[in-house]
């Protein structure tokens, strides 16, 4: 395993470093990715490889950061390719997936793969403690993993994040602390944090290494197709790290032989009380104007993305494009994906799914080209956003007469 990692590489000048705890650039203070030895990795990792692992996202060990073995997180990953008939009837498209990250292992989030490859670098580094500046899943996911790694974390967040997120962060035994502002205020915090205690700061300095994780989607939406790609992938924007690195993904597959085409377009998806990568793709520039949150999609809701440039250049450079949903179309969204399909996802995924609808109606997704729509979280978490969009329940008595009656008017209704 030793060796397929050669360092650190600035993405805009392109200066090398060794592999450690950085992530910016001394010399022009660009963000650093991974840089890996492809030739080497090519030698060793084909599909036959792949397919005898087991069915985490460790199968594609090569192609993450760590040097030994995953130490944190070992069953993460491989979650369901689901070909959503029912919800490809109702938009009128011919080929429609979801990958559903939703029921990912341990704290139902796309998050888990990121933070198994950190803290598993962190280890690596000799870290003893940890934390993250989060929207919630993050959180949940590093508190989990750190409790696992028997690492001591530190939860950094908004004060006013979905209780189910918070609880779901709380009930390991954790360190939280609630930040009076927003994200963008909490992500400065840590940075600073990072720089005086000097603890691995999962999403700070260690980013290069974390954001590796998010590849694993892409990579087992190619597998599940049959190592094809989709004609189109719908991705949620935080960030806008998961957009990079399905592309970072598809590249390196086509780059290794593992699939024999890379055309993909990715669309990116933003909720309109926080879309600043959005709006820049619609205006046609790469500068990201920073934005005051304010929308229900709280784990989308940051305001001056860290890979805003870097996500607005990916969906144009595949030929997709990006929209935003309101509060009103993402709980539609929610609404739509659970009574097609069965699944109840987060705000994030209610945002995917109502921009995939916007995607198709204007044009952007032929109906008749291959779609997967990118859930991310689980609807558990943020119930706050359809509480008062359902029904009332009927109350009854126990009996057969009362049980008619609402039958009765349930019939009339129909006709």
């Amino acid at each position: 395993m030793m060796g397929f990692v050669k360092g650190l590489k600035c993405r805009e000048c392109g200066k090398a470093y060794p592999k450690e705890p950085l992530h910016v650039c001394s010399f022009c203070f660009g963000p650093l990715e991974v840089d890996y030895d492809y030739d080497k990795i090519k030698k060793v990792l084909t599909r036959k490889v792949i397919e005898s692992r087991g069915k985490t996202m460790w199968r594609y060990r090569e192609l993450l950061p760590i040097d030994g073995e995953p130490t944190v997180g070992a069953q993460v990953g491989f979650t369901p390719l689901i070909k959503a008939n029912n919800l490809a009837k109702v938009l009128g498209v011919e080929e429609l997936y979801v990958k559903n990250d939703s029921v990912n292992y341990p704290t139902f989030s796309f998050k888990d793969r990121v933070v198994s490859t950190a803290l598993t670098k962190a280890k690596e580094f000799g870290y003893k403690t940890v934390g993250c500046a989060t929207t919630g899943n993050l959180g949940n996911a590093v508190a989990a993993q750190a409790v696992q790694a028997g690492l001591e974390s530190y939860i950094i967040m908004p004060a006013d994040l979905e209780q189910g997120k918070i609880i779901g962060t709380l009930i390991y035994g954790t360190n939280v602390i609630k930040i009076k502002g927003n994200y963008d205020n909490v992500n400065k915090l840590c940075s600073e944090i990072a720089d005086k205690y000097g603890w691995a700061i999962v999403n700070v300095n260690l980013r290069p290494y974390y954001g590796e994780g998010s590849k694993t989607y892409g990579y087992e939406i190619m597998e599940q197709l049959g190592w094809k790609v989709p004609r189109h992938i719908i991705v949620p924007m935080a960030g806008g790290s998961l957009i990079t690195k399905i592309e970072k993904s598809i590249k390196e597959f086509a780059k290794l032989g593992l699939i024999d085409t890379a055309d993909t377009k990715l669309h990116g998806a933003q909720a309109t009380g926080s879309s600043p990568i959005t709006t820049a793709v619609k205006a046609e520039t790469d500068i990201i104007k920073p934005v005051k949150p304010k929308t229900i999609a709280q784990s989308i809701a940051i305001g001056n993305p860290a890979d805003g440039f870097y996500s607005v250049k990916t969906i144009n450079v595949s030929g997709g494009w990006a929209e935003d949903a309101t509060d009103d179309e993402l709980v539609e969204g929610i609404k739509l994906l659970a009574r097609t399909e069965g699944i109840f996802t987060e705000t994030a995924g209610g945002v995917t799914v109502a921009v995939t609808k916007k995607l198709i109606e204007q044009g952007k997704i032929p109906r008749n080209e291959s779609i997967v729509i990118s859930v991310t979280g689980n609807g558990l978490k943020t119930q706050e956003a359809v509480l008062n969009k359902l029904e009332i329940p009927k109350i009854i008595n126990p009996s057969l007469a009362e049980f008619d009656a609402i039958m009765e008017e349930k019939m009339s209704a129909v006709h």
